[in-house]
């Protein structure tokens, strides 16, 4: 599949992204039923242990049943989320460049480093609720060493102790109002940190180096992101609210108690939404990805330079080649300062030749006998 890199417009995102699912939507599928499997296996594997409990008259065990799934299961169900989400994006950045994928060739390529892609999705998780994790561990502390030892979750609701009533009440609703700044926190940090996962399994990046790669490149374009995210999360909410209707109806009806075969549907109803459904925003990021990378740093070109078979330089070596030779070498090493003009009477030394110098004639000695006078002259 041949593609035409240029900076694309928000809409044309969302269109890219439909486009890009529904031709391959075998492999998105594909890549994203092996986490709902999973989830499927486990599920299923729940309802089965609970009925036992049931036909052995242990319902009393049946309350910790949830809890210990929940603790023994969520480090496999985040490993295999991290994963699913890992293989997404490289097979969305080949299909974008009009490279072969597969479902199998995916996995293979990002296994090698899926240490590094769930240390990655900690560290961002870490950041983005903990404002959350602290707020809402400070209140479960609270209720569970004061209310709670007040009775005021006691069944019947009365309430003995009014001031403990008036205490629990303003803790509630501090918890409510501080609950808004944490939300818009968790939305600017998981959007600063929206473009890391693509960033690190494209470019092959640790994970550090890929939270700052995502904060350079969703610089001026975090409001597109945001609004990408909102409209997947209500396609989202839709489908599960349409595909689950009927069994919250019935679950309302039976008091949350539902036969073993309406909750393995419910359960096989939601392996096929969540198949559909969970590649759509790992998609839109992956293009989100690409598009910066197009406006910031001409990786258009780079590409085409690439296709043709031409060598592209490295960043470090790109940019060594593009510094000014005045980087280089000094001003001085460049323009010399003028030497001051030299008096040359001051400064010239006489010339010495290689040859002796020629002889000097004698001085003629005086002579002991007077001279003799010429003839007509006096004496």
């Amino acid at each position: 599949m041949e593609t035409s890199l240029r900076p694309l417009s928000l809409g044309e995102i969302l269109d890219r992204t439909a486009q890009l699912y529904r031709t391959n939507f075998v492999l998105f599928a594909g890549i994203a039923a092996v986490y709902a499997g999973t989830m499927l296996a486990i599920s299923l594997v729940q309802i089965g242990l609970a009925e036992l409990l049931r036909a052995l008259h242990m319902t009393h065990e049946l309350q910790w049943l949830p809890v210990a799934f929940v603790v023994l299961i969520l480090p496999l169900v985040f490993i295999l989320a991290g994963a699913a989400m890992a293989a997404n994006n490289r097979a969305v950045a080949w299909v974008n460049l009009g490279q072969p994928a597969t479902i199998r060739g995916a996995y293979k390529s990002i296994l090698p480093r899926m240490g590094r892609y769930l240390w990655l999705m900690t560290i961002a998780t870490f950041i983005v609720y903990l404002p959350f994790a602290l707020l809402y561990g400070s209140y479960s502390l609270f209720v569970f060493f004061y209310v709670r030892p007040k009775g005021l979750l006691a069944p019947g609701g009365n309430v003995t102790d009014p001031q403990a009533g008036i205490i629990f009440a303003i803790a509630t609703g501090l918890l409510v109002l501080l609950s808004i700044p944490a939300i818009v926190y968790a939305i600017m940090m998981a959007l600063r940190y929206s473009l890391a996962v693509p960033a690190s399994v494209v470019e092959d990046l640790k994970a550090r180096k890929a939270l700052r790669r995502s904060v350079d490149l969703s610089k001026g374009s975090r409001g597109r992101i945001f609004v990408l995210g909102l409209l997947i999360a209500v396609i989202q909410v839709g489908l599960v609210l349409i595909t689950q209707l009927f069994f919250i109806v019935a679950a309302v009806r039976q008091h949350g108690l539902m036969p073993a075969w309406v909750q393995v549907l419910q359960q096989i109803v939601g392996f096929c939404t969540n198949s559909f459904i969970g590649p759509m925003y790992a998609t839109g990021l992956t293009l989100f990805y690409y598009d910066q990378r197009i406006r910031k740093e001409g990786f258009d070109i780079e590409w085409m330079m690439q296709a043709a078979g031409l060598t592209v330089p490295e960043p470090e070596t790109a940019a060594k080649l593009a510094a000014p030779q005045a980087e280089v070498m000094s001003a001085a090493e460049l323009w010399p300062a003028p030497e001051a003009p030299v008096d040359p009477m001051q400064t010239a030394e006489p010339v010495r030749s290689s040859e002796p110098p020629p002889p000097q004639p004698e001085d003629p000695q005086p002579s002991a006998e007077p001279t003799q006078p010429s003839s007509g002259e006096p004496v």
